[in-house]
């Protein structure tokens, strides 16, 4: 077996070097390699020949053809024979002999998964209780390492960069060099705010030569507005976020939006994270709840909800599962629905640690009238006695000078009709007496054709009184309705209302495991704890407050515990993400054993410590990330560096990536001149085609109009409806809001560039982009041409560039001449047509969609 196993140890794409003897890692060396070539046909989502090649336990099961697997005899299993013989994967992509030599050899060495979360995989398939305890990297508490020693200080600019380096050296990798300041300001707007520089920016920022000038930069964009829009973005994909409740009648969710105004605003205010979680989850329970806090815990109501289930009580379930389960991946990177039904396959969790966190949410209750969903009001006691103290005040006031204004009207009134001036007409055949008397009782007093009197002749008794008012009559008059209009226009806004959940005891209801998930079958009571893997603690408080138990406060405090071993990691390495596409473990919604491991421990560790030390301060971190030498490196490709790491994990360059859907469109609305950057408030609802409208059951509806200078808003902003995509937002991959999405999969379909290229949206852009280029750069083309590229791709062009844009330009023109011709059409405009063309055609260039 010795000589087979030293036979088959070889490198993992030159990164892992295996000692001779020693045993392959599943986790580190095996996986990744199942993932790559077949986790498509025997995954999570597909599972050909009932086969699942995710755990070792899952091989060993098999599928329809038997066991995949003989620990410890290579030759003898039907799943290296299959590599062996390149029957399998299917296609053209297919392992090297390096890499299925490696796994015979892990196979000849007994097929260990590597982690102690197997054992309890195998447990769940036997239906006996996981284990209690695992040496899984992410369940220990974070170590703050020593920074690493470097044969090149010189490249570090973070304590990020020492980590980085520190593993490129023991490759023999060096890093490319940094990117050119044009490129590097591009992306440091588009990463941080989501919009381009504008010209001016960025001449302003190559004119600076200060060695601090790009951090100056990064301060400048943190302390933008822009930068909470950008980033709430990619929060609102975690949380699930949509305004309407899916399903057939998909109806909306009233006042969902405070909630995504909340997350904008907690993120420019760089509002500390282990506030911004516990607000989320127990924003009315914490001290000092109030209106702001209470719009926080609408993340707990964001999911699918069917306003007519078959089953009142499955559905009642399935809504705390949604809460549960995506608590768990946002905040703790963990899946642990899979547990509703049996104790976890994959991770050391039970159906008790489920049916435990489940006690937490169960006394939440759904604000509703039968089957219509209801939104609540919110705020503190003082803030909501503030605004009735400030209402009656004004109402009192306002009061006060309509009984003078009333006063002193009657006596104008009076003393005019009892002249018997017919400034005043009578209506069918009433006298003045009459008309006298009806204005004279109070408004509450008067009988239906006294009111019909009144109003048929309002206007005409102020134009009356106004004509036989004294001069101070008149004058008092109008002063006392200035004083009322002004009154009104400060009276207080109304409070708030928003789409929360709520409790009204704080005695919690009795909670009982579900045989396999059914509610017709409970079993044994539990009490609200944290999971056993992580330290079993009781989350019922020992004093609860007045109208809640409090246990979603308590689970809010055990998860921003700085020992908490899952949270700080989990958001720095999203916060990471953000910045290079994918994350230091790049299963972002999983650090279980079933999740990928960290290509730099280390490092998400220091910046796990880091972040709690700073604070939970967002902006800090951001700082750290953005400032270091390794987000500044250049796109260029290094043959001796991609011999070594293809797949570029180690970061030894920036790895170009394509914008998001949202950035690709509010670049284009920011380059066109459109741009509105009016922030909050209800979302906006952009033109949609018929064909896209008519897709619903009932076409159309919840789907109202915004007039263009509205619509051209952040796409932040746009109205979130789960039955119906905006198609540019929809084709560039825009997330599925009925889960959480982790990290959005990038696709290229012949349908974008259908629609980029025919779509009214971007026809729109284009031609206000040309109407621009007209009014700040003259009717001088080759100036045209270079502030397009300078607009929309942040860098002048190149002389060749210039030279094939006005070529086109001058074909487009005789081209949209000639066909004009032809169909006996008056050719008008042509030389703002040709330039519209070439203005769409840069909105979609590769250069424009992707970030470099």
């Amino acid at each position: 077996m010795l000589t087979r196993l030293a036979r088959r140890l070889v490198p993992l794409w030159g990164v892992t070097a295996l000692a001779l003897g020693a045993s392959p890692d599943f986790k580190r060396d095996v996986q990744p390699l199942f993932s790559q070539y077949c986790f498509q046909c025997h995954g999570e989502q597909v599972r050909m020949g009932e086969l699942d090649l995710r755990t070792p336990a899952a091989m060993v099961k098999g599928g329809s053809q038997g066991p995949a697997l003989s620990r410890g005899l290579a030759d003898d299993s039907l799943l290296y024979r299959r590599l062996v013989e390149k029957s399998m994967p299917l296609g053209e992509r297919k392992p090297s002999a390096e890499q299925i030599g490696l796994i015979g050899a892990w196979i000849d060495a007994g097929a260990h998964g590597g982690q102690a979360g197997e054992e309890a995989t195998s447990a769940a398939n036997t239906g006996a209780a996981p284990q209690t305890g695992s040496d899984h990297w992410a369940f220990e508490p974070p170590r703050r390492a020593d920074l690493p020693r470097l044969e090149d200080e010189g490249w570090v600019r973070t304590p990020i960069d020492r980590f980085i380096k520190h593993q490129l050296e023991e490759q023999g990798i060096q890093p490319v060099g940094p990117a050119a300041k044009r490129t590097l300001f591009r992306r440091a707007y588009l990463t941080l705010v989501g919009l381009p520089p504008t010209p001016d920016e960025l001449e302003t920022h190559l004119r600076d030569d200060s060695p601090d000038a790009y951090k100056k930069v990064v301060d400048d964009l943190l302390s933008r507005p822009q930068y909470g829009e950008r980033w709430a973005r990619h929060w609102l994909d975690v949380v699930r976020y949509a305004e309407s409740n899916g399903y057939e009648r998909d109806g909306a969710k009233p006042y969902a939006w405070r909630y995504r105004d909340y997350v904008i605003n907690s993120f420019n205010n760089d509002k500390p994270f282990d506030r911004f979680l516990t607000e989320q989850l127990a924003g009315d329970e914490i001290e000092g709840s109030n209106a702001e806090s209470q719009i926080g815990a609408t993340f707990l109501r964001l999911g699918s909800w069917d306003d007519e289930p078959a089953d009142p009580m499955v559905d009642r379930y399935d809504q705390l599962d949604d809460v549960l389960g995506v608590t768990a991946t946002t905040f703790l990177g963990l899946s642990i629905r899979c547990a509703r039904c049996h104790d976890h396959k994959f991770e050391p969790l039970s159906q008790k640690d489920y049916y435990r966190l489940l006690a937490v949410f169960k006394p939440l209750k759904r604000p509703q009238d039968k089957r219509t969903d209801l939104d609540r009001l919110v705020g503190s006691e003082e803030e909501l006695a503030a605004y009735r103290t400030a209402i009656e005040r004004a109402k009192q006031k306002v009061e006060r000078r309509k009984r003078e204004l009333e006063k002193v009207r009657k006596a104008v009134m009076k003393r005019t009709l009892e002249s018997g001036n017919n400034a005043i007409p009578s209506v069918n055949l009433f006298d003045h007496a009459a008309t006298l008397l009806a204005m004279q009782r109070q408004p509450g007093q008067r009988n239906d054709r006294e009111k019909e009197l009144v109003a048929a002749f309002d206007k005409k008794l102020d134009t009356a009184i106004s004509q036989f008012a004294t001069l101070e009559e008149a004058s008092r008059i109008e002063t006392l309705r200035q004083e009322i209009e002004t009154i009104e226009r400060a009276r207080p806004p109304e409070p708030p209302r928003a789409y929360i959940w709520y409790e009204d005891t704080s005695i919690p209801p009795v909670t009982r495991v579900l045989a396999r998930g059914d509610t017709t079958q409970p079993t044994s009571v539990v009490d609200a704890e944290t999971p056993t893997i992580l330290g079993a603690s009781s989350l019922d408080p020992e004093q609860r407050p007045l109208y809640s138990t409090g246990r979603r406060l308590a689970l809010a405090r055990w998860m921003a515990s700085p020992q908490n071993p899952l949270v700080a990691r989990v958001m720095v390495n999203r916060i990471w993400q953000g910045y290079f596409g994918e994350g230091l473990v790049t299963s972002e919604n999983d650090f279980g054993v079933a999740g990928e491991r960290p290509s730099h421990t280390e490092l998400l560790d220091y910046l796990a410590t880091e972040f709690i030390e700073a604070g939970w301060s967002l902006k800090h971190m951001h700082r750290l990330i953005a400032n270091s030498a390794v987000f500044q490196l250049s796109s260029a490709w290094d043959e001796a560096a991609g011999r070594i790491d293809a797949e570029n994990r180690l970061l030894w360059r920036w790895r170009t990536r394509r914008l998001e859907a949202e950035t690709v469109r509010d670049s284009m609305l920011a380059v066109s001149g459109r741009l509105n950057l009016t922030m909050g408030g209800p979302s906006i609802f952009p033109k949609l085609p018929q064909a896209v409208l008519d897709g619903q059951s009932v076409p159309g509806k919840g789907w109202k109009t915004s007039d263009e200078e509205e619509a051209s808003r952040r796409s932040v902003y746009i109205f979130v409806k789960r039955s119906l995509r905006v198609p540019e937002l929809d084709l560039l991959d825009a997330p599925d809001s009925s889960s959480s999405c982790e990290q959005r999969r990038v696709s290229t379909t012949g349908p974008q560039a259908l629609t980029f290229l025919n779509g009214e949206f971007t026809h729109r852009q284009a031609a206000d982009l040309a109407a621009r280029l007209a009014k700040e750069a003259g009717k001088d083309p080759p100036a045209q041409v270079r502030l397009a590229f300078t607009l929309a791709l942040g860098r002048p062009p190149t002389n060749a560039e210039v030279s094939e844009a006005l070529d086109f330009l001058t074909n487009q023109a005789e081209q949209i001449r000639a066909d004009d011709t032809a169909a006996g059409r008056e050719g008008t405009n042509t030389k703002k047509k040709a330039l519209d063309a070439f203005c769409l055609i840069l909105l979609n260039t590769n250069e424009f969609f992707y970030l470099s």
